[in-house]
């Protein structure tokens, strides 16, 4: 598993002026469809958002398999198989927890990427994270991986900007898929 860091070439997360949740889920949709590849999620601090967001577009239901709210830890240990280990050390706002529920959506559902989101909502600290942190998780053929984000405003605004980053590191993977696939 690798974690990619925010130093890294990892995705940007998308300013609320550059692409709308609508748009950021209309491209995954349509990389999905044009690909033949599916997307399962794993979500916890935005419990449904992403999958929410996805099933809006028409097309949908040819490219989501399906997703898990997995807002308490038993949840992501019984139907995502995150370690309980991993849980009971590091707490459920971590990276490799992130990668975890990617990997177990991804293989639960059977689809061909794997999305996940944990981190702190608010309004107080969790797991010794400050309010704002965020991992979002990803799980593909390549591997997986995770990002680090921080983002301010309050609890509506940070499960909001979470599902807006899913989303772009969930396009980007497609499309870097798509990339490594052509080449």
């Amino acid at each position: 598993m690798t974690t990619a860091q925010p130093t890294d070439a990892a995705p940007e997360v998308p300013r609320a002026d550059q692409f709308s949740a609508t748009e950021l889920a209309a491209d995954v949709v349509s990389c999905g469809v044009v690909l033949k590849k599916t997307v399962a999620t794993a979500e916890s601090l935005t419990a449904g958002l992403v999958a929410a967001t996805i099933a809006d577009i028409p097309g949908a239901s040819a490219v989501l398999r399906g997703g898990v709210v997995s807002y308490d830890n038993a949840v992501k240990a019984d139907l995502l198989g995150v370690s309980t280990d991993l849980l009971a050390e590091r707490g459920s706002v971590d990276p490799q927890v992130a990668e975890e529920m990617a990997a177990g959506a991804r293989d639960k559902c059977g689809a061909d990427f794997g999305i996940s989101t944990t981190g702190v909502a608010g309004p107080d600290a969790h797991d010794g994270k400050s309010v704002g942190t965020v991992y979002i998780g990803w799980a593909d053929a390549s591997g997986s991986g995770s990002v680090e984000q921080h983002f301010s405003g309050d609890r509506a605004s940070i499960r909001r900007q979470s599902r807006d980053a899913a989303l772009t590191v969930l396009r980007e993977r497609m499309k870097s898929g798509s990339l490594l696939a052509n080449s």
